[in-house]
């Protein structure tokens, strides 16, 4: 007992090694990884410091020192980075840093606002793999727009063996008590935020999460008159009732154009330092410490090269014929009519009308045949409910009331619906006019046009397709089946089906996918082309096999136009993206257009000046338009007379994108941490094969012999890993390599997997302190780094630091440059009987290694309050280091 003084190593089987910090008798207080625990002295097993090794002359085989080592660089390098965890992907550097970021505070509290394309899913796996690994988190919840529920699912199954069940309903009641049964849920927010059948009730009273992570966060809004969102008041709840440990935001558009809705979004990251009510100066300065955002201008692979090029935009214009111009001039009368007749309407009324004559608008821009088929949609209702009427009057009796006022009302009644028979009829009759205009049009320049740009532009290649509606859709399909083939073309819409589809036998059917299956074959280049409708078009990837997209036509939201282009501009895409947009230069939307991008490139210049990256930040200029500001610019523009567009334009647009908006984005992204080039040299070069070394090595350790071929590893596994149900006793085509498919009963190793965790745990077990090998040219010691102060918030507890000889000198070595020169030392050149440098020599070179890697503390930026560094193990060359 009395050999436990302050300082002395010790192992205690629950918290592993620590460091004794003052005994008090039957009990000691001893600091482990995790921090203070007051423990049973009984329980304690004095370990072997390097001091007392080197004093007693105390030698073990290198390989077990040098396994030792490699156990403690590992554990440093992916506690602080992630990169060792089982992705199925390439990790790039941006998505490392992101991840560095966050694992260096617990609880995580951040907003990412990375660019479309960066790779969330992958950042949000990448955080939560290594805190899921070391029992950090345990319940995990992730809220999503309803459309990426099974999206999240997929990835983060397929990419890092992250299971999540889905939230459903159905699956919600008080007898199946969901939420205290399932630890990792991903939910729609738009189905979770309705608090139907007691459902708030119950997720509030269960227990709180470790992790909640929400993607499209800016949906969770609030504005100055005090009305909140649904989605924001829940998570306000959780938060007020102490239900979320950490919390991570994703959006790639942060700021909707008002202060007051980005500082209630940032308060619930920390409601005492973030409320829409505090001062923005005071809160911009704690900003950087929450806001993380990547422009994808600057994001690199590993050896420095920019992942993503320009986008190259081709502006293409095609005029209509007769027929088209035709119908489309009576669609305006028509348009300008039905405005006329709203303004006499109430308020109600009015909003009604304005909102179906816009839907004709949009339909009418995209095609003669989606408007066409939304037109005999509208007839046929007002007929149908114009003859209801009409049977109703005719087979109704006069008015039996003697009651005078009983029978004006009746009279009214009478009146009112031959009032509306009236209208219906005489509007029945203006849709007959356009509808046969509709028909007169037997061919569309559109699509003419696209197929010709398709055979010019493209010959040959793979082309992604965008439209907004259905008809246009099935209407494109048709034609490019007539010109490539029947087995040519896919889609993906929001209900999985297309009706009106014309094959080349001259059949029109109905047409049913699921659009994961359209998508896996259109990026397997089994077809060439795919149509998306926005709907259909949300969460996916397909970059593959594609670098050309055709704006079939242009919504009225610019912000969708980039939401189309980061479908193929994104990770993985090699090539430079290629767009096409189409307009008729004649018609007042493409006026407009014409108007608006003259303002996009205004605006990019005044963000240019300042930053380096405008075309990345225009889309955060773009979410702070106000929710239906494009609309009224589009629609209204419909009424101006076309000598008078410039000037309307500039009354109706002046402030956005003004001075405002500007400052607000630079202010924004100037209080944001990112990654750059200059960050580079700090991501560690590593992947998965480095731990190859370590396990293989370990394996022989247990007197197994290990098969390695092409990268695969075949073989029994330890007893002493037998320990966990989800360890089988032999395996096969194991692999390391994260594109590797060799359909291996275990798949992927890395981090995390109970083979790798037991490897770790066993090493970490070694007493080895001091080895001697023949070969090395320097010592190497190996020192931690933690923290004085229990109580941080940090979740790396422990990081690993190596000193070696250089030119007569120090060097100190992050992590990942002790495990590199680890995993190229021979541990069976060792000759650990031979006797090498005097102790004295040793102690004396320990002390300069120690207080050189002190001096040097600083510069690795640490996550710790009061850093302090002991020594772990010396390995020391037979040939005597330089004095």
């Amino acid at each position: 007992m009395n050999r436990l003084h302050e300082g002395a190593r010790i192992t205690h089987p629950r918290h592993g090694q620590g460091e004794v910090v003052f005994g008090r008798g039957e009990t000691a207080v001893a600091r482990f990884s995790h921090g203070l625990e007051e423990v049973r002295t009984s329980e304690l097993v004095l370990v072997v410091d390097l001091a007392s090794a080197i004093s007693k002359g105390d030698v073990s085989p290198v390989e077990l020192t040098r396994l030792r080592a490699q156990a403690a660089a590992i554990r440093s390098v992916n506690d602080a980075w992630g990169v060792f965890s089982r992705s199925r992907i390439s990790l790039l550097p941006h998505q490392l840093w992101v991840c560095h970021k966050a694992l260096r505070q617990w609880p995580v509290r951040l907003l990412i606002a990375d660019d479309v394309g960066m790779g969330k899913t992958v950042e949000a796996g990448l955080i939560l793999w290594p805190l899921l690994a070391k029992g950090a988190i345990k319940r995990l919840l992730v809220l999503t727009p309803a459309k990426l529920v099974e999206q999240w699912q997929l990835r983060l199954r397929q990419m890092f063996d992250i299971r999540l069940a889905i939230y459903t309903a159905d699956a919600d009641t008080p007898r199946t008590d969901f939420w205290n049964t399932q630890d990792r849920v991903v939910a729609s927010l738009p189905t979770l935020k309705a608090d139907n059948n007691g459902r708030h009730d119950r997720l509030l009273s269960a227990p709180e999460w470790d992790m909640v992570i929400v993607d499209e966060a800016h949906h969770l809004n609030a504005d100055e008159n005090g009305a909140k969102t649904l989605g924001l008041q829940l998570l306000e709840s959780m938060q007020e009732l102490g239900k979320i440990t950490s919390c991570i935001l994703f959006t790639g558009t942060p700021h909707r154009g008002k202060d007051y809705g980005f500082w209630s979004l940032m308060s619930l990251l920390d409601r005492n330092l973030f409320s829409p009510k505090k001062s923005n100066s005071t809160m911009l300065t704690e900003l950087p410490r929450f806001l993380i955002r990547n422009a994808k201008q600057k994001a690199t692979d590993m050896s420095g090269k920019r992942l993503f090029q320009p986008v190259k935009q081709y502006p293409e214009t095609f005029e209509y014929t007769p027929e088209e111009t035709a119908f489309y001039s009576l669609m305006s009368s028509f348009v300008l009519a039905g405005k006329a007749y709203a303004s006499s309407l109430s308020k109600t009324q009015r909003g009604q009308v304005i909102l179906v004559l816009i839907a004709l608008q949009k339909l009418a821009s995209s095609s003669v045949a989606a408007v066409r088929s939304a037109l005999e949609t509208r007839q046929a209702r007002l007929i149908g409910t114009a003859n209801q009427y009409r049977n109703e009057l005719a087979h109704e009796t006069d008015d039996p009331s003697s009651d005078e006022l009983e029978h004006a009302l009746w009279e009214w009644s009478r009146s009112d619906r031959q009032g509306k028979i009236l209208l219906m009829e005489n509007e029945a009759e203006h849709l007959s006019d356009l509808i046969a205009a509709a028909h007169a049009v037997k061919v569309e320049t559109r699509i003419q046009r696209v197929i010709e740009i398709i055979e010019t532009r493209f010959p040959g290649r793979s082309v992604l397709l965008f439209t907004e509606y259905k008809r246009t859709q099935a209407l494109l399909m048709s034609a490019l089946i007539a010109h490539f083939g029947d087995d040519c073309v896919g889609f993906i819409n929001g209900d999985n089906r297309l009706d009106g589809v014309v094959f080349a036998d001259g059949r029109t059917l109905s047409k049913s996918a699921l659009r994961e299956d359209v998508c896996d074959a259109f990026n397997a280049g089994e077809i060439r082309f795919l149509i998306s409708t926005e709907a259909g078009g949300e969460g996916i990837d397909l970059q593959e096999h594609c670098s050309a997209l055709i704006h079939v036509d242009l919504p009225w939201n610019p912000m969708r136009l980039h939401q189309r282009v980061g479908r193929l501009n994104r990770y993985g895409q090699t090539q430079s993206v290629e767009v096409v947009s189409l307009r008729n230069p004649h018609t007042v939307e493409s006026m407009i257009w014409e108007k608006l991008e003259e303002k996009l490139g205004n605006i990019m210049l005044a963000l240019g000046s300042a930053m380096d990256e405008p075309e990345d930040l225009l889309q955060l200029v773009l979410g702070m338009a106000t929710p239906g500001f494009f609309n009224e610019l589009f629609a209204g523009a419909a009424e101006v007379p076309t000598e008078r567009l410039a000037e309307w334009f500039d009354e109706h647009t002046h402030t956005f994108g003004g001075v405002s908006a500007i400052d607000t984005v630079k202010s924004l992204v100037g209080h944001a941490q990112s990654f750059d080039l200059s960050g580079l040299k700090d991501v560690p070069p590593l992947d998965l094969p480095d731990l190859l070394p370590f396990f293989q090595s370990m394996l022989e350790h247990n007197a197994r012999r290990p098969k390695l071929e092409g990268g695969l590893l075949s073989f029994k596994t330890p007893d002493k890993w037998i320990n966990h149900p989800a360890i089988k006793r032999e395996y096969k085509n194991m692999s390391f390599d994260r594109k590797s498919d060799s359909g291996g009963e275990g798949g992927l190793l890395g981090v995390g997997h109970p083979l790798v965790t037991r490897a770790l745990e066993q090493a970490d077990q070694l007493e080895s302190v001091l080895s001697y090998v023949n070969g090395l040219e320097t010592p190497l010691l190996l020192l931690l780094a933690s923290d004085r102060v229990t109580d941080g918030g940090a979740h790396v507890r422990i990081s690993a630091i190596g000193v070696v000889q250089d030119d007569g000198g120090h060097k100190v070595l992050r992590d990942w440059e002790v495990l590199q020169l680890l995993n190229q030392l021979d541990g069976s050149r060792s000759n650990p009987d031979t006797g090498g440098a005097e102790a004295t020599e040793m102690k004396r070179w320990v002390d300069e290694a120690k207080h050189v890697a002190e001096s040097h503390l600083a510069t690795f930026d640490l996550p710790f309050s009061v850093p302090m560094l002991r020594e772990l193990l010396l390995i020391w060359p037979l040939k005597s280091p330089s004095s």
